[in-house]
């Protein structure tokens, strides 16, 4: 890969992309203006810990709820579409929250409410402008596009405090609010600009949403990397919290900062930090993998809330707040990556949403875990056992590594040969019975059942709701695999679903095979078609006997 390739900027020579990142930094400029509102605007309302910790709940609890929905959409449907709504429904949110807040009909609840049908549309963007990236750049910048969206996120964090204080300081939250609805006009300018490619069209009838819904889930159950990236996600997200919720009060009665503009320059500090850390974290990528920099990342957020949680001005605070900053975009952006190299283009939509689900579910219900341990001990002692935590995430490295993203190219590779079949089956008829014979020499015996067992991850991964390995009684050298799925229509998805990786799985497999031909391989479906299907079918009774 050459250096320009390397450069975190280089996405930025790709105009749809350029475009689609100068509009969501404008929107999250707003969005985190809007944040420090709504942070003091609470803090100003009530002082209970547990309600302010409970607007962090508000604000991710969405996620939890619509993540995977709006991902099967997003992957079955349209993303323009998803991402249209999404950015509608926000800005009728924050202008609803500007009204209410100008004419003095604020409380706590509504503003709760408010928050969480804010993240309402943010739930429904996020799987879609995820699953977007890797379509608005060449697969080489693709690390870079991921790493730079990051940072324009948080250096909108940085812009959006410092203004958002500022604003808030001088006018108060409610303009605030109606900067943050207005600034969701320029990121819907784009989109309804914006056409996406059009995929070829395909003979296969599209997936139906709860079944891509299942498709989805059973693509992360059976994807190692998936599920590393997520028990990692939530294990950071789950101490991390314990800042976030809390923030708003150590500002107020820990650092006795007195005025919006102080609060802001403190999560200013903190976004400074995020562009100090993605300026390192291409040079960090390059020496050591990616388990190793979030490694780093960790240590520096667990000694951030440590010292945070002896602060006792703006000063000394700011200064473990950029350390927790380059934890911040050097982790999640190592998530995002690990995330991303695993999900095949047929499920990234969804994939990505179950990392966002994780992320941001067990961000909300901790949150409100650490605001109410605050009731009872003080704001010190959540950041203290919060940042003990942090540190017992390192040994969740061996059992759930990252690295494997390294060499993992999902890039479709559609190599499969179309089944041959007298009549094409009803898309809907199944399950679907497939059989491949191998010959294998004995003493190979022990390495074949090793790569058979990788290869049946695959095929569970891709669509098989049943996989298993017979051996012949009478002839020890003659193996079975077969494998099952829902319908004749899912088979054939998992034809379009295969990727280098597999492909390089299944000649590993192959090369085991002593046979003069290829493994033979058969395709078998339920004798019996269903009566929904024959009724769809104007088949009489008597014209199946």
């Amino acid at each position: 890969m050459n250096n320009s390739s390397r450069s975190m900027w280089s996405p930025l020579k790709e105009p749809l992309y350029r475009s689609l990142w100068i509009a969501a930094v404008i929107s999250n400029v707003g969005s985190f203006m809007q944040e420090v509102g709504s942070a003091w605007l609470m803090t100003s309302l009530v002082k209970t810990p547990l309600l302010v910790a409970l607007l962090q709940t508000a604000a991710y609890l969405p996620y939890f709820i619509l993540a995977v929905p709006s991902g099967a959409f997003a992957d079955v449907i349209d993303k323009r579409k998803m991402l249209l709504i999404g950015q509608i429904w926000m800005l009728v949110a924050s202008l609803s929250l500007g009204i209410l807040s100008i004419n003095g009909l604020m409380s706590p609840w509504i503003l709760l409410g408010l928050t969480f049908m804010l993240a309402v549309g943010g739930a429904i963007t996020g799987p879609a402008w995820n699953a977007a990236i890797p379509d608005l750049v060449p697969k080489e910048k693709l690390e870079s596009a991921i790493a730079l969206g990051s940072v324009g996120y948080n250096a909108a964090r940085g812009v959006g405090a410092a203004i958002g204080g500022l604003a808030v300081a001088a006018f108060g939250p409610g303009p605030v609010f109606m900067l943050n609805a207005l600034s969701f006009v320029g990121v819907l300018l784009v989109f309804f600009k914006w056409k996406p490619s059009q995929k070829a069209p395909s003979t296969i009838p599209r997936e139906q949403m709860v079944g891509a819904i299942k498709a989805g889930f059973r693509f992360v159950r059976h994807s190692p990397l998936l599920k590393a990236v997520l028990v990692r996600s939530g294990a950071y997200a789950a101490c991390t919290s314990a800042m976030w919720g809390l923030l708003p009060l150590i500002a107020r009665e820990e650092l006795h900062l007195d005025s919006p503009l102080s609060y802001g320059m403190l999560l200013a500090v903190f976004g400074a930090g995020t562009l100090l850390g993605a300026a390192i974290l291409p040079g960090l990528r390059r020496r050591i993998s990616l388990d190793e920099v979030t490694a780093v990342g960790t240590v520096l957020f667990a000694g951030a809330m440590l010292g945070l949680a002896f602060a006792s001005n703006l000063v000394t605070a700011g200064l473990f707040m950029i350390g927790a900053g380059v934890s911040w975009i050097v982790v999640n952006s190592c998530l995002s990556m690990g995330a991303q190299k695993a999900a095949p283009a047929w499920v990234r939509a969804r994939a990505l949403a179950c990392h966002i689900l994780v992320f941001l579910g067990t961000f909300a219900v901790t949150s409100a875990m650490w605001g109410q341990l605050a009731v009872y001990t003080g704001l010190d002692v959540p950041l203290l056992i919060a940042s003990a935590l942090l540190m017992l995430t390192l040994f969740l490295s061996k059992p759930f590594p990252m690295g494997i993203a390294e060499h993992i190219d999902t890039t479709m590779s559609d190599h499969w040969t179309d089944p041959k079949r007298v009549s094409d089956p009803h898309p809907n008829h199944g399950p679907v019975l497939i059989t491949v014979e191998y010959l294998i020499d004995p003493c190979k015996l022990l390495d074949f059942k090793t790569a058979m067992t990788e290869l049946s991850i695959q095929r569970r991964r891709d669509g098989a709701f049943q996989w298993h390995l017979f051996c012949d009684v009478s002839r020890p050298e003659r193996h079975v695999e077969i494998f099952m799925v829902d319908s004749w229509a899912e088979h054939m998805r998992q034809h379009e679903r295969v990727t280098v990786s597999d492909r390089l799985i299944e000649e590993k497999v192959n090369s085991f095979h002593t046979g003069e031909k290829h493994p033979t391989v058969g395709h078998f479906i339920n004798a019996y078609l269903p009566p929904e299907l024959i009724k769809a079918m104007s088949i009489e009774e008597s014209d199946c006997i």
